[in-house]
């Protein structure tokens, strides 16, 4: 599967495809680690223009399998991988793994030798099974529901 599965660099065009995948996934993938209460909080884009202008304006990744969106993920200029996340239907396959490739690739090219996260239930084992240590657990509200999640660092030598 790995050979089929092609990341490159996010465009304009790109929103509404990451907006889906988004969803997508908290509502199927992540609703086994947390409450419909915090799912339906989650699970939210209020305004796809700026969700649109966030992707466009960091470096950001689309993977696609056989042409089609799969998953994406992008890096802050500090260093946070900000969202990785992968369609229901490529769960498992090695989307996230090739999008966290790219992503270091573009840290280590930005002179980064510390990436962050902060990693959801449903992301935690992934992250730990790729070098990732949790810093801390933390509490974020989201639309007034408390989500857990992990702030989480690789650093590289």
């Amino acid at each position: 599967m790995d050979d089929r599965i092609l990341i490159r660099p996010y465009t304009a065009g790109d929103a509404d495809a990451t907006i889906e995948i988004f969803l997508r996934s908290i509502r199927e993938v992540s609703s086994k680690d947390y409450s419909p209460a915090q799912i339906e909080a989650w699970a939210k884009v209020e305004d796809p223009s700026l969700w649109a202008e966030r992707r466009i304006s960091r470096p950001a990744w689309i993977a696609e399998v056989d042409g089609r969106p799969a998953g994406f993920s992008d890096l802050t200029e500090d260093g946070c991988l900000d969202m990785m996340f992968v369609h229901p239907e490529f769960q498992s396959v090695g989307v996230a793994t090739r999008l966290l490739r790219r992503v270091e690739e573009e840290a280590f090219k930005l002179g980064f030798r510390r990436i962050y996260t902060e990693a959801s239930r449903t992301a935690r084992p992934f992250f730990e099974r790729k070098g990732f240590r949790v810093l801390t657990g933390q509490i974020v509200e989201k639309r007034g529901q408390g989500l857990e999640n992990f702030l989480m660092e690789k650093v590289y030598t």
